[in-house]
């Protein structure tokens, strides 16, 4: 599902907007679309001094009370992903849904099919979190998450990989420490802490789960959103850099970055099989297989310069930074 999600990601504005340059209202039109965010460096900072607050509060003060309102944030943003997914298709094989619109008090010109959708969207996130506790529950979890992780990849993006560097980089100590360095200080492991919740009540939504085969206890496989957007993130970049420079599928990076992304998922499996279940940060088998695998090959390839620094000195209106 993650290699899927990451891939899904990647395709689709490619998907979504063909033939449809002439729609007024199409989600995916650049015209009409909200504002790109376009990672930068310092970004990086940012996000593992909020992470690992946003960690530390799960750890100390994890209880059903709050777990209930990430689940309240979650079924926000899933609702607005699957919005978002389902008008993006709605629009690409019917262009007439993208511009009928109504005058809405308040709200100013809204697209009729979204009338249609987000309460739909909004009924399905409501019916998932108030059967959390079936056996299929973990299908509409997936879907939420898959949809709202394809909508972020949408809405941000890196310029180059030197941010991919600054960005991943991070995330990968980030994850390692608070899975293998913890201990240290906490005496037990921060990160398999809140992942595991606190044994009864609902669990933390912000991941993707599948039933284990065969397994007598109705364990799950997951996947923290983190392992999928982070080097998502540069697997998208590479398909649109691989778009602008006109290369071909063999002589460009997102075919490569794919595989490495579904090589290093495999060896995280593959450790969590030799560790005995032991938790495994994802990241420290994703960074080098993505990260990594793109430095090396563009280096190769003598196109390291223009990738580190791709980007720079355009501007854009459209644009916004993080």
């Amino acid at each position: 599902m993650a290699v899927g999600t990451v891939i899904c990601a990647s395709l689709w504005e490619e998907f979504t907007s063909c033939g449809q340059d002439q729609v007024k209202s199409d989600p995916n039109n650049k015209e009409d679309s909200e504002d790109i965010l376009e990672l930068k460096a310092k970004g990086a900072i940012v996000f593992v001094v909020a992470a690992s607050l946003l960690l530390i509060i799960l750890y100390f003060f994890m209880s059903s009370r709050f777990v209930w309102i990430l689940i309240v944030l979650f079924c926000i943003g899933g609702t607005e992903g699957m919005h978002f997914v389902i008008a993006s298709l709605t629009t690409r094989f019917f262009p007439a849904t993208g511009q009928m619109t109504v005058n809405l008090p308040c709200l100013g010109e809204v697209l009729v099919l979204s009338l249609f959708i987000l309460p739909l969207c909004f009924a399905f996130a409501i019916y998932w979190a108030a059967t959390q506790g079936s056996p299929y529950a973990w299908i509409g979890q997936d879907i939420l998450g898959i949809c709202l992780m394809i909508t972020v990849l949408q809405l941000a993006q890196l310029p180059n990989i030197k941010v991919a560097a600054a960005l991943l980089g991070t995330a990968f100590f980030y994850d390692i420490f608070w899975v293998f360095l913890s201990p240290l200080i906490f005496h037990e492991s921060v990160m398999i802490a809140v992942a595991r919740g606190s044994g009864s009540g609902p669990s933390i939504p912000m991941v993707l789960r599948l039933p284990k085969l065969f397994d007598p206890w109705d364990g799950y496989d997951m996947i923290g959103f983190g392992d999928i957007l982070f080097p998502g993130l540069l697997v998208c970049f590479s398909f649109r850099y691989d778009k602008l420079t006109k290369k071909s599928i063999r002589d460009g990076y997102f075919l490569w970055l794919s595989i490495g992304y579904a090589f290093g998922l495999s060896a995280t499996y593959l450790a969590l099989f030799l560790m005995n279940g032991h938790g495994q940060p994802a990241l420290l088998y994703l960074v080098p297989s993505t990260l990594g695998l793109i430095i090396i090959l563009s280096a190769k390839r003598g196109e390291l310069k223009d990738l580190w620094n791709f980007g720079d000195g355009r501007s854009s209106t459209r644009t916004g930074e993080a």
